[in-house]
């Protein structure tokens, strides 16, 4: 019972979606299920790196801290997302902080572990070329946006981001299904939050974002767009 249970939760992550149940055995044996409550870290900066970790349900925040303490957000991540990323096939220590903001419900697999798995694998070892592949796609995007582009366009492109990520289209909006405060907008492009708040009431007044009942941004995606690239 346990075996299928482990298996069904596997099947929901897409990077083992299209693997057949012997492959799935092999990460069934070396996996562990983890709850997770908000606030609670997963790992810290700086920890040994020894897991990696697939969202069954939850979002967890991943961010870096420097000497002073200011906070860097690299991404939300949510259902089906793994991490992290950086540093994936090297050893040493986590590059980053992973704080669970909604009640998180994990899959943990040993790193070593993972790998043997993956060397067995050359279909999953493919996949998983290509989630860092684009990983490293979006810091490229990240990079030219702080080069070439003011902050009013960096917030812009930041919430353009936001809806590719962590958002479900909605008529003509696309909600975010991340609670987000405009001090973590700001940790994301490295501005201030007077910054950020002073956008978002532009943005607002234009009619290209709008928060729901329940404070969730509402994007117009093909809004902000138009607003940025035309």
């Amino acid at each position: 019972m346990a075996n299928h249970w482990m298996k069904d939760r596997l099947k929901t992550v897409p990077l083992f979606r299209e693997l057949s149940d012997y492959e799935l055995e092999s990460l069934v044996a070396i996996s562990h299920v983890r709850v997770y409550k908000p606030r609670t870290f997963v790992f810290m900066q700086g920890d040994p790196l020894e897991r990696v970790y697939f969202i069954h349900s939850g979002t967890v925040k991943i961010y870096k801290t420097d000497v002073s303490g200011k906070e860097q957000i690299v991404s939300i991540l949510q259902t089906g997302e793994m991490f992290p990323h950086a540093g994936f096939f090297l050893k040493g220590t986590y590059p980053a902080h992973a704080e669970v903001v909604e009640e998180a419900t994990l899959i943990a697999i040993p790193i070593h572990d993972f790998e043997q798995v993956l060397m067995a694998s050359p279909e999953l070892c493919m996949k998983l070329f290509r989630v860092m592949g684009e990983k490293i796609v979006d810091l490229q995007n990240r990079l030219e946006a702080q080069v070439l582009h003011n902050t009013y366009e960096q917030i812009v492109l930041l919430l353009l981001r936001l809806t590719r990520t962590n958002a479900v289209k909605q008529g003509k909006w696309h909600r975010l299904t991340a609670h987000v405060t405009n001090r973590e907008l700001a940790n994301m492009i490295g501005t201030a939050r007077e910054t950020v708040s002073r956008t978002l009431s532009q943005l607002k007044r234009k009619g290209l974002i709008d928060v729901d009942e329940h404070g969730f941004y509402l994007i117009d995606q093909e809004g902000l767009e138009k607003e940025i690239f035309f």
